[in-house]
């Protein structure tokens, strides 16, 4: 007999110990979802009433029914094919699209300093460097600490 035959009824056994301790633990927590009311409560016939009266709660019947009738697989493959079409439709029209700049560079840069300057920019973003150096500087100067205050 060679050295894992002799291990194998002990590994066995490790797994079923372990598999009847996880069982006995989860057994011994099934207890802590059955409350119970405590009795001496003033609210416990109400709360009790409650319970027995939604004790079979949610049911089916209580769920809406589907009123969407389901696709018939022909008519889901008509559609998979209706966009199998506009997808090919819509690749042809981006392939004749020309994607190079064909025109003067200077044109397009001005072209595109229009439109940006035609766009309203907010205040905080036109500050310049020695504005926002400012506000730090002043920031930090009102969170030094004041002098110390002589004591003598």
């Amino acid at each position: 007999m060679t050295a894992p035959d002799m291990n194998a009824p002990i590994q066995k056994i490790a797994a079923m110990t372990a598999a009847v301790l996880l069982t006995g633990a989860l057994s011994a927590c099934a207890g802590l979802y059955d409350p119970v009311t405590d009795a001496t409560s003033p609210v416990a016939p109400r709360v009790q009433a409650l319970v027995d009266a939604n004790r079979e709660y949610p049911r089916w019947a209580d769920f809406p029914r589907s009123v969407d009738p389901v696709p018939e697989p022909m008519a889901i493959a008509a559609q998979v094919n209706t966009l199998r079409v506009t997808g090919g439709a819509l690749a042809g029209e981006v392939s004749r699209i020309d994607w190079t700049l064909t025109d003067d560079p200077a044109v397009f840069a001005a072209g595109v300093r229009a439109r940006v300057d035609s766009v309203a920019v907010s205040p905080v973003t036109q500050e310049t460097q020695a504005e926002i150096d400012a506000f730090v500087r002043r920031a930090r100067e009102r969170g030094r600490a004041p002098p110390p205050v002589d004591r003598r």
